[in-house]
């Protein structure tokens, strides 16, 4: 009995190295590209784009924003300060509104313009209502607006 069970092993241990042998052979030939095949997936596979971390010299420099000159007061608040301006989110004066903006304008447009470009501690007014790309002109222009129209 155990000569017939050595047989067996023997048996399936030809099947299993001939079935490796042929999974070798079929996988061998499945990643197999011609240069064309090859360029394509290359060119299906590189990168969009690259990514620059702080200190990389091989980047060519930050991207620039193209500029059409400075924006308008009116283009700055329709862009950066309508939608807390224009509904009184987070407690900011209305435009236009006469009574929420008295007091402010008593203050002066030095502390205005301050408030824009900074933000207001304690409030939900951050720097230059979010507008990171907004000279601080830009921003005097845009309050320069609201308190234009709010007299």
């Amino acid at each position: 009995m155990r000569a017939g069970l050595v047989e067996d092993l023997k048996v399936i241990i030809r099947y299993a190295l001939g079935l490796t042998a042929m999974l070798v052979a079929l996988a061998a030939t499945a990643v197999e590209l011609n240069d064309d095949q090859r360029a394509a997936m290359e060119e299906r596979l590189k990168p969009i784009g690259e990514v620059c971390l702080q200190g990389d010299t091989h980047c060519g420099g930050a991207a620039t924003m193209a500029s059409s000159g400075a924006r308008s007061g009116e283009d700055v608040y329709n862009s950066a300060c309508l939608a807390c301006h224009s509904t009184g989110a987070g407690g900011a004066p209305v435009y236009a509104d006469v009574a929420a903006w008295a007091d402010r304008i008593a203050k002066g447009t030095e502390v205005l313009y301050a408030s824009g470009i900074n933000g207001v501690a304690g409030t939900s007014m951050i720097a230059k209502g979010g507008c990171m790309d907004c000279s601080d002109e830009e921003i005097e222009g845009a309050v320069d607006y609201m308190i234009a129209g709010s007299q």
